[in-house]
């Protein structure tokens, strides 16, 4: 039986257990605040990775690396992680990389701030989580869920709802390392690679370099998946005080055909939609209107792919994402330390897509187009000496980031039982908003996935030479925080005061170099307003424009813990969060200007951590102002439909987990929530004077109850796993007129040591996913109104993995 002596270390001497076992928590600075409960030298004392005694005066669940890697190779975290109470993620592939949906306590992944090693992960402009994109498992030391709140020093503009944070793993002090291969259903194939140097050098200096790729074919009708990941990491201690500095790199691309979504309407009465066409359907040759060039720029026998809007080749996900990620700590004399991260992002993504564009469209034209004669004049497209043609062109959106932030700490113990941090943040991301098109191959495929974007590819040019494109945005948003903490520890250690408080200053810069129709549309080209306003159906769109937002709040995070016996304790958290207005809803034909939306999360719980058994569980209620939909409101006497505050939204409910092991090698896991989430008030229609009637009505997407439950046992070399998540019906819309049936999806993982291989740590690893078979809708395509979508659910999935250590 392992050893269930707890200790409560002391926060001075926090950072060299977290050393040793390659774990800390969101940022350096928050890792030298924390608590942790740990036994020996083992780290956070858990079950197997699935559950952990949590001592932090919030409501928090943690995995480490022992459960992380008993689930599918090459699997997103974030899929990891539904086991854990209140956590939702529906995948939408057995593996992966086709990316999925999160829910937390109701609040939808807009919400939620995803983090690596401090950094936050979700995307600058719409604040979207994209889980296909994230750090391979095998590198992660442990994940953790904030259940409605933030650390106090987080960078976040968008977490009214709660954290995700994971950790990457320390290099290894040993020389070492492994070769993971894995096969599977789908054709899937994948290898990963992880070399630890050692102590190199008379300092202390240690790294690790790692790669993978991945390839596997969609479940369900034509294309594939493909994905590159690099990941390296050097660490350097500073003397023998737990001080040190670390980078680590990280650079992931996906190449993806997506699902086409079902109707929940026609799934639920008994039909499943096809998936994307394999082909383009063409049109005869020769007739105007129907003639594209053969894509080596003549006109042999060229047709326009007509049917191309469901190809399975324009409906891709492609992205090229990498972050460089710095940490370090320094102290000054015994009882001053300094903590300073910073970070630099990339991404380059689209979601694909084509349109069919006249050779005489006012847009190509530019400074050439006559009012009078709109199709005088354009550009031929297809070379064969008109402009009288209608050509299906690559039209995907493209989002360029780079992102720059620092993450500082400046902490003071007092004495041994009290301690102040000062801490600042600044976030500073660059967010480019572009639609290059550009010409189609003779089959239908893009010539290049980023459609001329930075010079890949190469980019329709208008009349005037310049880039046609659908819309031209460049934003930069800005964060500037300061938030100062308290901890302090009485009446022999029995209760802990976490005070916190901070204070956001965002910023946002806009510049719109189109004309903006509405929320979604714009018309980019060298033309006048009068002309633009011609060729356009409509109300008058808005001129290209430059503009600022400002949103700054105060906002508390207050905690108390009560140890009142050995192994049990209660907490209480009280905390305000904002999240800023996403840069997608306020471009529009007049610039909106909603405030930020607001939560305030209150929590009491209570945990037991003795002998065999963890648990804990909790009951908690969200106030959340000011949410945000694109409604019709009235402007300077003008009615138009644009994102607008709407009112209140509750939630409350309870969830729990509890972790038990049996006997030795045998260990159970459960967890449990219910979450009541209800509109507070009617919203404005998509209509002037209309009203949808939401009071009283749930969230969409939001699972009212869901249960989750492992079981796991170690035998003569052998580990067995079997897990299962129940989830019960979700609303599709929020007036709650449809909704998807309720689920349970069940797993298995069977682990076989390999001794005789090495003494390493060698295995052979069989996982099934959604071992019966269940037919179910995963993530939903929601609104306010309507029939929606979503897409499949896998089926039943089985992969093998061999790790071979060395």
């Amino acid at each position: 039986m392992r050893n269930y002596k707890l200790a409560i270390v002391a926060t001075t001497a926090l950072v060299g257990s977290l050393l040793a076992t390659g774990a800390f928590a969101q940022s350096t600075g928050t890792a030298e605040v924390e608590e942790v409960v740990v036994t020996g030298s083992s780290g956070p004392r858990n079950l197997e990775g699935a559950i952990v005694a949590e001592s932090a005066a919030k409501s928090k669940s943690t995995l480490t690396d022992e459960f992380i890697q008993t689930q599918v190779a090459g699997q997103s975290i974030l899929q990891t992680l539904n086991i854990l109470p209140s956590v939702n993620f529906n995948n939408n592939d057995a593996y992966g990389g086709s990316g999925g949906d999160v829910v937390i306590r109701g609040f939808d992944a807009q919400r939620i701030s995803l983090n690596v090693d401090g950094i936050q992960l979700n995307d600058t402009g719409n604040y979207q989580i994209y889980s296909n994109q994230q750090l391979d498992p095998e590198l992660i030391s442990r994940v953790s869920t904030n259940l409605g709140t933030t650390d106090v020093d987080s960078p976040t503009a968008s977490a009214t709802g709660g954290t995700i944070n994971y950790v990457t793993r320390r290099p290894a002090e040993e020389f070492g390392g492994f070769i993971q291969p894995s096969i599977g259903d789908e054709n899937y194939r994948r290898i990963f690679g992880l070399i630890d140097t050692g102590v190199i050098g008379p300092f202390g200096t240690r790294a690790f370099f790692a790669a993978s790729y991945t390839k596997y074919d969609k479940f369900r009708g034509p294309g594939e998946l493909e994905k590159k990941q690099f990941n390296a990491g050097i660490y350097q201690p500073l003397g023998d005080n737990g001080d040190f500095i670390s980078v680590s790199a990280h650079w992931n691309e996906n190449r993806n055909n997506f699902f086409r979504r079902v109707g929940i309407d026609q799934f639920n009465a008994g039909v499943i939609q096809d998936d994307n066409n394999e082909t383009c359907v063409r049109a005869p040759a020769g007739v105007n209107g129907t003639r594209q060039d053969d894509g080596a720029g003549n006109a042999n026998d060229p047709t326009t792919p007509a049917g191309c809007n469901n190809y399975y080749n324009l409906s891709i996900n492609p992205s090229n994402t990498g972050n460089i990620r710095g940490q370090s700590r320094f102290s000054f004399g015994d009882n001053l330390t300094l903590t300073v991260d910073p970070t630099f992002q990339y991404t380059l993504a689209n979601g694909g897509g084509s349109t069919t564009v006249n050779e005489y469209d006012a847009r190509l034209a530019g400074s050439t187009y006559v009012i009078a004669t709109p199709n005088a004049n354009g550009v031929d497209l297809n070379g064969d000496g008109d402009i009288l043609d209608r050509i299906r062109l690559y039209s995907p959106s493209n989002t360029n980031t780079r992102r720059y932030s620092v993450t500082s700490s400046l902490i003071w113990d007092i004495n041994d039982n009290n301690r102040l941090r000062v801490a600042y943040t600044w976030d500073y991301g660059r967010h480019r908003q572009t639609g290059e098109y550009s010409q189609l191959k003779a089959n239908g495929d893009p010539r290049d996935v980023f459609s001329g974007k930075d010079g890949y590819g190469k980019p329709v040019r208008t009349a005037d030479d310049e880039i046609f494109q659908k819309r031209d945005r460049f934003s930069i948003a800005t964060l500037n925080q300061i938030a100062l903490q308290y901890v302090g520890r009485f009446w022999d250690d029995k209760i802990t005061l976490d005070l916190g408080v901070r204070a956001p200053f965002f910023e946002r810069e806009l510049n719109n170099y189109c004309y903006q129709q509405d929320t979604f549309n714009a018309f980019c080209g060298n033309l006048s307003l009068a002309e633009v306003d011609a060729a356009t159906t409509g109300p008058v769109p808005g001129e290209p424009v430059k503009f600022e937002r400002k949103y700054d709040k105060v906002l508390p995070n207050l905690g108390v813990t009560y140890r009142f016996l050995e192994g049990h304790s209660v907490y209480a958290n009280y905390s305000e969060n904002l999240s800023a207005p996403r840069t997608d809803d306020l471009y529009d034909r007049i610039p909106a200007d909603p405030e930020p939306e607001t939560s305030k999360q209150f929590d009491v719980g209570y945990r037991y951590a003795a002998g065999p058994v963890i648990f804990s569980v909790a009951a908690f209620n969200s106030q959340f102002d000011n949410y945000i939909i694109r409604a019709i409101t009235t402007i300077n006497g003008e009615d138009i439909a644009t994102s607008i505050n709407v009112g209140e939204v509750e939630r409350y409910g309870i969830d729990g987990q509890i972790g038990w092991e049996v006997i030795e090698n045998l260990n159970l896991y459960a967890s449990y929530a219910y979450v009541h989430s209800e509109f507070q008030d009617d919203v404005p229609g998509t209509t002037a004077g209309s009203t949808i009637f939401t009071k009283g009505k749930a969230l969409p997407e939001v699972p009212e109850r869901q249960f989750a439950a492992r079981a796991q046992y170690a035998i003569a070399g052998f580990t067995f796993g079997v897990q299962a998540k129940w989830v019960s019906e979700r609303f599709t819309n929020a007036i709650n007129d449809e909704r998807t049936p309720d689920y349970t999806v069940w797993d298995a993982d069977i682990r076989y040591d390999l001794p005789w291989f090495n003494d390493k740590g060698a295995f052979l690893q069989l996982n099934v996913t959604n071992l019966f078979d269940e037919e179910y809708i995963a993530d939903i395509s929601t609104d306010i109104v309507g029939n929606r979508s979503g897409n499949l659910g896998a089926p039943k999935t089985v992969q093998l993995t061999l790790r071979a250590p060395f």
